[in-house]
């Protein structure tokens, strides 16, 4: 059994091209399968926010998880090693933000922001706008979204939320 298990690890580590110093074709072809797979189960145990629309807390992830994965595919760093640091990001990612859910005043608000009043009874708040660098423009198109016509003097209020996003509530019709 032991000398089963022996041949198997080696096939594997062949297939995955382990302890080579160049890939070649075929090896990085299933290393690319091999990582589809184990980065689909790391999501999956993850939680659904990760790769949606979201904060920079969770862009954030997206962009260095896919540049540690793709290391494993191309060889550029040890294949296990690499699929487990991946891994704990994406546990990582996961304690911080329910960390984030419980302590939502303090620690939520600096891991994933906070909503800024862009648009305040009809008029313009300039100085944010500029801070974080909204047009006129911007805002026009998100009103026309909620499909108003764009008349500043109609909206209630406008936040960048911390998507990025811009959410409009415009005021009561009389």
């Amino acid at each position: 059994m032991l000398e089963f298990l022996d041949t198997a690890l080696k096939i594997i580590d062949t297939a995955l091209g382990i302890g080579e110093d160049s890939l070649s074709w075929w090896q990085m072809a299933i290393r690319a399968v091999v990582v589809f797979i184990a980065a689909l189960i790391i999501v999956r145990l993850g939680n659904k926010r990760i790769f949606g629309k979201n904060t920079a807390f969770d862009i954030v992830l997206g962009i260095i998880y896919g540049s540690v994965l793709s290391r494993a595919i191309t060889g550029n760093s040890p294949f296990w090693p690499t699929i487990v640091a991946a891994f704990v990001l994406v546990i990582l990612h996961r304690l911080l933000a329910k960390l984030a859910f419980h302590a939502d005043n303090g620690f939520g608000r600096v891991i994933k922001g906070d909503p800024k009043l862009l648009i305040k009874e009809g008029e313009l708040q300039l100085k944010k706008m500029q801070e974080y660098s909204v047009t006129k423009h911007d805002l026009e198109e998100a009103i026309r979204n909620t499909g108003s016509v764009p008349d500043f003097k109609k909206v209630k209020r406008a936040y960048i939320e911390r998507s990025g996003d811009i959410s409009i509530v415009m005021m009561e019709e009389e």
